[in-house]
């Protein structure tokens, strides 16, 4: 049988069409490969092998293909189940503490009635146990460095907030954080507000750090917390902001602690490293830490003078060069200490990085290769054996590490909600004859070599009468010679033949609920990579590979590039009726993105944030209890954030919905009850539009919906219901 008629299900013309006697100048095309023909039991066969392989397939083999062993341990792990697992004490979790987060996903968005909270993806799933651990190991990292070392100073953290600024988060860190002293950092007014707010819960010996550019305002504000017993730093990024500090702290009668950020000749050469070096950003020279250093002097406040800080950059990939930036700061700090500067503390900011793609690489900014024991041990030998050369007391080492504390306890859940590809749709071989016999002279020509070279296994040739053939019915049918069914037969032809010598792009487009801009704007801006990963069904080989194209109508919304240098990601198919055992929806889980991704993201096309929730470990069967939820921004949230007032937008439609049913209804020999009901429709209709998320309804969430076909509620039903229900085995 001929290659394309390997797909002939019946003998008939395509609607509308009769046959005609046939064109014996038209051969059927042949394979290109003799040794792979096209059978009529391919599909089965493909069906069966697949089959097979899904047997042989196991969790254990996804968590490889998608390095989740690497990226996600010890916080994340695949299940026996073929779900992703969350482990929230780390290393110390017991097989029945680890949390499901498809249980999650299914408590989170199942409808009120049958014991979920209603909430619509794409949402944040937060884990405060994680957080907590995060501190913990941070912690008892450096606790161990200080002991081993016999170093005689202690360690005390503080929290960048602009890495996460969300209350909940901030406020786990302070009450997290208060049996080990840890503090807070903050580079902006509004920062410094929520950070004073927040400590005063705090332990009063942790440390608030005020970095960033500074005005009259800024220090006054410092010097305010410090007044209020906050044990704040004003720590200073540009020379002439120690003038500010001495005038406003005299006038307003309060003793500050200063400090100085240097500007260290150490540079991390990496993307992330762009601050640091003599041409960074921020910081002083040490010519002007020298004139900070007199001008305190001459105002007899050189004993305010009481910490040296510096960053070299965050991701810091090596303890090498890490090693190399505190050797330099701490011969700094040694020095003021010479000078007469009653100095504490040094603190080495940013940098501790953590592993986005598992390779535990010091030559990517997508790893680090070190782990928390390495770079506190790193830390605290640089500086004892600087201080111990110099004779100085050891100083209380603080770090301001952000990406490593937050970015685990964050997971962005998303479901992908068709796939599309770019292969013609296929056509029966009489279908296909039908079509091509009415092509032009040249076309046909193009034809019989491509079919020709087909028999040869001539697969350079195949490819190039293919293309020709291509846009020589693509100009046809731009002149009008040709119709679309003849256009589409010679694509499916063509794509028969690129199948066959494996020239098609495998590559599907998998369309998500998602804006690309709002949750992951960080992959567009600078290509930061996080690990991407199907949350369910990783019991089953993937059987495509797919990039992610999000709901915004920018040509930059698609995520095609993954963490190991992949262009595409290996994905399921989607299926209905319930594939997976989840009704057929597909969820994809983006991991490591608890660091900046919440502050940073847009509003693209109107898209707001996610609905967030917080999910704490309990003793119940699921082991995990929703302790809040909060909806995304609805469609009127994301318009007043673009100064549009939705109140008076809605009151403009309804009064058009009020003229158009009028006019209507007078139209109508109906009753006027009729018009009356269709107004009042209308109307709820378009006010249900402003109070509901701007991210797409499952069509299966219709009976979840309200009587004008959207659900919603407001913020407190949803504390309400995540604070009273616990999951459905809890009850």
């Amino acid at each position: 049988m001929p290659a394309l008629a390997c797909c002939v299900d019946a003998a008939h013309a395509p609607p509308g069409y009769a046959f005609p006697a046939g064109d014996s100048s038209l051969p059927f095309p042949v394979p290109c490969s003799p040794g792979v023909p096209l059978s009529t039991t391919s599909t089965h066969t493909a069906a069966a092998a697949s089959e097979n392989s899904s047997a042989h397939w196991s969790p254990s083999l996804s968590a490889a293909l998608y390095k989740i062993d690497g990226w996600g341990a010890p916080y994340f792990s695949v299940n026996s189940s073929g779900n992703v697992s969350a482990r929230p004490y780390g290393t110390d979790t017991l097989p029945h503490q680890e949390i499901d987060l498809l249980k999650i996903v299914k408590k989170v968005s199942d409808p009120k009635w049958v014991g979920g909270l209603g909430l619509q993806l794409p949402v944040i799933v937060r884990l405060p146990d994680v957080l907590k651990n995060r501190l913990e190991s941070l912690q008892s990292a450096f606790d161990f460095a200080i002991q081993s070392q016999v170093y005689e100073a202690h360690y005390q953290g503080v929290y960048p907030v602009k890495c996460n600024q969300d209350r909940f988060v901030v406020e786990d860190i302070v009450r997290f954080g208060s049996p080990f002293r840890f503090g807070l950092e903050a580079g902006s007014k509004p920062e410094l507000l929520l950070a004073m707010s927040c400590l005063c819960k705090g332990n009063p010996e942790a440390l608030l750090i005020c970095n960033g550019f500074k005005d009259g305002e800024y220090i006054s504000l410092a010097l305010i917390a410090r007044k209020l017993a906050l044990n704040t730093v004003i720590v200073l990024e540009q020379e002439e902001e120690i003038d500010l500090v001495i005038e406003l702290s005299k006038k307003m009668s309060v003793r500050p602690v200063v400090g100085v950020r240097a500007k260290l000749r150490t540079k991390h050469s990496g993307h992330f490293g762009s601050t640091s070096g003599e041409k960074g950003k921020f910081g002083l020279t040490t010519t002007q830490i020298l004139r900070v250093v007199k001008k305190l002097e001459q105002a007899g406040m050189l004993d305010c003078f009481q910490l040296l800080h510096f960053h070299i950059g965050s991701q810091i990939p090596s303890t090498s060069l890490l090693a190399d930036g505190v050797s330099e700061a701490a011969q700094i700090y040694c020095e003021l200490v010479r000078l007469g500067a009653r100095m504490q503390v040094i603190d080495i900011g940013g940098g501790l990085g953590i592993d986005y793609d598992g390779s535990k690489s010091g030559n990517s900014d997508l790893s680090v290769a070190y782990g928390l024991e390495e770079y506190a041990l790193a830390v605290v030998q640089a500086v004892k054996f600087v201080c111990d050369r110099k004779n100085v007391k050891h100083p209380v080492i603080c770090s301001e590490s952000g990406r490593a504390i937050v970015s685990h306890h964050s997971i962005l859940i998303f479901e992908a909600i068709s796939s599309s590809s770019t292969s013609a749709a296929s056509m029966t071989s009489y279908e296909m004859q039908y079509y091509l016999g009415g092509l032009t002279e040249d076309a046909r020509a193009d034809y019989r070599n491509l079919t020709a070279s087909a028999i040869r296994g001539e697969h350079e040739a195949c490819l190039l009468y293919a293309d020709q053939l291509k846009q020589s019915c693509v100009d046809q049918f731009k002149e009008g010679n040709i119709g679309m069914e003849q256009l589409a037969a010679v694509d499916a032809l063509c794509e028969l033949f690129y199948k066959t010598i494996g020239a098609s792009d495998p590559v599907r487009t998998y369309h998500v609920n998602l804006s690309l801009f709002t949750s992951i704007p960080d992959f567009w801006g600078i290509g930061q990579l996080f690990p991407i990963v199907p949350i369910h069904r990783l019991d089953q080989r993937p059987g495509a590979r797919g990039i992610l194209s999000d709901l915004t109508c920018d040509s930059d919304g698609k995520i095609d590039k993954f963490i190991g240098g992949e262009s595409s990601l290996p994905l399921h198919e989607i299926e209905g009726g319930g594939a997976g055992g989840n009704g057929g929806k597909y969820y994809l889980g983006m991991f490591l993105g608890g660091a900046y991704e919440e502050a940073l993201g847009g509003i693209h096309n109107l898209f707001g944030g996610p609905s967030v929730v917080r999910v704490s470990q309990s003793d119940g069967p699921h082991s995990f209890l929703v302790t809040q939820a909060v909806p995304g921004p609805s469609c009127g949230d994301v318009l007043r954030v673009m100064q549009h007032e939705p109140e008076l937008m809605f009151e403009t439609l309804k009064h058009r919905v009020e003229e158009y049913c009028h006019h209507d209804e007078d139209s109508d020999d109906g009753d006027s009850d009729h018009g009356m009901g269709s107004i009042a429709s209308l109307a709820n209709s378009l006010a249900s539009y402003f109070h509901n998320m701007p991210y797409l309804v499952a069509p299966c969430s219709v009976t979840a919906m309200n009587n004008s076909g959207f659900y919603y509620c407001n913020e407190d039903d949803y504390n309400a219901a995540a604070d009273t229900s616990p999951c459905e085995d809890e009850k």
